[in-house]
Formats: C-alpha cells, sequence, structure tokens
C-alpha cells in the first residue's frame, strides 16, 4: 500500500510538471507581435452561437483584434477559417465574414475556408486553398504558441497577432489547450 502511494504521488508530481512545462510553451505564444505588410491576415474560427448566428466571445475577440489590424494594413487581404459544427446554424466563416464586413472592412478583401473543423485543418485548407504568402494568424492568446507551431510544420512564413483573452471562457479554454497542444505535438503534421 505505500508503494501505490508513492507511486501516485510521484505519478501526481510528474504531471504537475508536465503541466507547468506546456503552460510555459503555451503563454510564450501570448507575446507574438505580428509583422507589418503582410500578405494574408488568417483569422481562426472559434463557436458560433444562435440562430440567426453571432460569433462567440471569444471569437469576436479575434475579429475585434484583426479589425484594428486590417483597419492599419488597408491592402492587406484576409481569409476567415472555420466550417460548420454539428451545434452551428451556419458556417463559422461565414458569421466571421459578416462580422468584418459591419466593421468597416470590404467584402472583396475577404476570403472564406469552410470545410475546417480544428486549428490543424484552419491552417492546412487555407494554405491549400489560398496563397497565403507572409501571414499574420489572428486567434486567442492562449491558442496562438500551437498555431504558430502548426503554421511553421507546414511552411507558412507566419506570424501572430493574439487576441487578448478577457472571457471567463478563457479558463475553459486554457485548459483544453495544454491537451490539444500535447496531441498536435504527438500527432498534428
Amino acid at each position: 500500500m505505500i508503494r501505490f502511494k508513492k507511486f501516485f504521488v510521484i505519478l501526481i508530481v510528474i504531471g504537475f510538471i508536465y503541466v507547468l512545462i506546456v503552460a510555459a510553451f503555451m503563454f510564450s505564444g501570448t507575446r507574438a507581435k505580428p509583422d507589418e505588410n503582410v500578405n494574408t491576415v488568417l483569422i481562426l474560427g472559434a463557436k458560433i452561437n444562435g440562430d440567426p448566428a453571432s460569433p462567440s466571445l471569444v471569437l469576436q475577440e479575434r475579429l475585434d483584434a484583426a479589425v484594428a489590424y486590417l483597419n492599419e494594413y488597408p491592402k492587406t487581404k484576409v481569409i476567415v477559417s472555420g466550417g460548420q459544427g454539428a451545434d452551428e446554424t451556419t458556417t463559422e466563416a461565414a458569421v466571421m465574414e459578416e462580422y468584418l464586413v459591419n466593421e468597416g472592412i470590404a467584402r472583396n478583401r475577404i476570403e472564406k475556408e469552410t470545410k475546417s473543423k480544428r486549428t490543424e485543418e484552419n491552417i492546412k485548407y487555407s494554405n491549400e486553398k489560398f496563397d497565403l504568402g507572409k501571414t499574420v494568424i489572428v486567434t486567442s492568446d492562449y491558442h496562438m504558441y500551437r498555431a504558430l507551431m502548426l503554421a511553421k510544420r507546414q511552411g507558412i512564413d507566419a506570424t501572430g497577432l493574439p487576441a487578448k483573452s478577457r472571457t471567463p471562457a478563457k479558463y475553459k479554454g486554457m485548459m483544453r489547450e495544454v491537451l490539444s497542444i500535447t496531441y498536435a505535438w504527438v500527432f498534428d503534421r
């Protein structure tokens, strides 16, 4: 019984150390800085709500960060990336496009990628469908490390524009991100 308790304590300590290491990588992405005068801004999708659909607060934070950048660099094209989840009434990309247009971004600057269901697909399908060139990826601050890692693996010249997370959903997203980073390190290529 004592051996089992020691083994259990050791497992807990190793798990805690692992979570701290992953969190350090995650937080390194929050300090990303976007390059200026890039070819493309790629906004990664997130949950949409309702019918008619509207962006979740997490997605709205991403879109608002992108709008500020796009207004500063009016010649930069933008790709909105996100498919339709089982509980969503339309694609995330369609909702993102409408939000950007309502915020004054010209519709002819916006391209849509509508097949993706997860981050690796957002980046992969956007890269396959469009000539990204030098790219700024816009996503939640805690999500930026993984997004840039996946872009690099696909040979994309990318920097990041982390959207500051201010909603309570941030904490759930951060916990999920620890698992997602682990999955990406092992499986996403």
